[in-house]
């Protein structure tokens, strides 16, 4: 019944538990920070660890890895996306996450399009990609000489933990339920403040909003293991962090609007936008709920979705509520329109730099003359906003 080690039902848990997050530490490290995003640099002891490893525990391909990951990027909340709970509907993608993956790695257009810069050496196509079973499989014969009958069950967990765990929960829940810091433009959502037992995949909505950023927690009260397990690779010179996401920086006795003033906020717009939620529409949108009558603030909290949501995610009822919302409320028509105004400045393509420049300052002059305290505010603030410097 027994293997080479001997444990107690606690012993047996822990092994477990220690396997199965050497997994998601494979595949968040390497196949989605180094891979799919170059948002890190590993050691090639390291690289080539990770790839044993999940040729063992998953018989997971990195090309087709990387490529679908990349089309789920660039084609987000399409049909075209291999995995969108918003399209497949959340059941599908939670019960068939991996029968997604394997859908889409037989697709050699999306193989050849999103799966450039990965492995392509001799142990890649001579063992891993033509023989992905032979690895799961040597991993169960693993089990079973270390841990006898109960590797069985050791080895099972290894193999659904992957499927579960990423393929369902972060591609299903990920893009569901849950919160978001940023409106990116797509549903992506933090599922968990603290990303431990997922690798730091838990902060998807962090994540979507800075793709190539190898720090997925952004927030003080949010921590990401998997960036734990990079600066402790990079202390030991096993890994180089390529990119983190951008931070707002601001000088507050700067008042002058120039081409660096445009150039920061564009860098930072989903910080400055979410900046604009928080100090502008919110405290507005609260004033106004908490004076109005009962029917009106009965529609501004059905409407509260619609002023905080970024439009193109907007269901037909959240539209229908924010339109008369606004119809009826003349201070948040007036935010609405400013944000929608500032966006302007980075979905515009067809003005030039300096005519954005005269465009922003334009914005932040009418803004402070409105008369509404926090707009009026935000927009002094913008002033300060420069590039962030290394």
């Amino acid at each position: 019944m027994y293997g080479l080690l001997d444990l107690s039902l606690a012993g047996y848990i822990l092994v477990t538990f220690i396997l199965t997050q050497i997994t998601i530490a494979a595949v968040t490290l390497y196949l989605h920070r180094n891979q799919a995003h170059k948002a890190v640099e590993l050691h090639p002891v390291i690289s080539h660890f990770f790839r044993l490893w999940l040729w063992l525990t998953t018989g997971q391909n990195t090309k087709a890895w990387a490529a679908i990951h990349r089309k789920h990027h660039a084609r987000c909340e399409t049909a075209e996306d291999p995995h969108s709970p918003q399209i497949l509907g959340l059941r599908k993608v939670l019960s068939e996450g991996a029968e997604l993956y394997q859908k889409e790695a037989k697709n050699q257009e999306t193989l050849r399009k999103y799966g450039h810069g990965t492995p392509d050496d001799w142990i890649e196509n001579k063992l891993y990609t033509p023989y992905t079973y032979v690895g799961v499989v040597l991993m169960l014969a693993i089990d079973l000489v270390l841990f006898g009958i109960p590797g069985l069950t050791i080895w099972a967990i290894e193999m659904m933990w992957i499927p579960i765990m990423a393929a369902g929960i972060i591609n299903g829940v990920g893009h569901y339920y849950g919160y978001r810091n940023f409106e990116c433009p797509d549903a992506a959502t933090n599922i968990l403040p603290l990303g431990l037992l997922i690798g730091g995949e838990e902060l998807h909505n962090n994540h979507h909003t800075f793709a190539t950023s190898a720090k997925f927690s952004v927030k003080w009260y949010e921590f990401d293991i998997g960036w734990g397990y990079l600066k402790l690779l990079s202390w030991v010179k096993l890994a180089r962090v390529n990119r983190v996401a951008p931070k707002l920086v601001r000088e507050p006795s700067r008042q002058q609007i120039d081409m660096a003033t445009l150039t920061a906020i564009v860098n930072n717009r989903f910080q400055v936008m979410a900046q604009y939620s928080r100090e502008v529409v919110k405290p507005i949108w609260k004033a106004e709920r908490a004076k109005a009558e009962v029917a009106m603030a009965e529609l501004l909290k059905r409407a509260r979705r619609g002023l905080f949501r970024d439009e193109r995610l907007l269901k037909g009822i959240d539209k229908e509520r924010l339109q008369k919302a606004l119809a009826e409320n003349e201070m948040l028509r007036n935010v609405q329109e400013f944000r929608e105004r500032l966006q302007q400045l980075w979905q515009n393509a067809s003005l030039s730099r300096e005519e954005l420049v005269a465009a922003l300052r334009k914005w932040c002059e009418e803004a402070e003359a409105t008369g509404i305290r926090g707009l009026e505010e935000f927009a002094r603030s913008l002033r300060g906003v420069v590039p962030q410097t290394a």
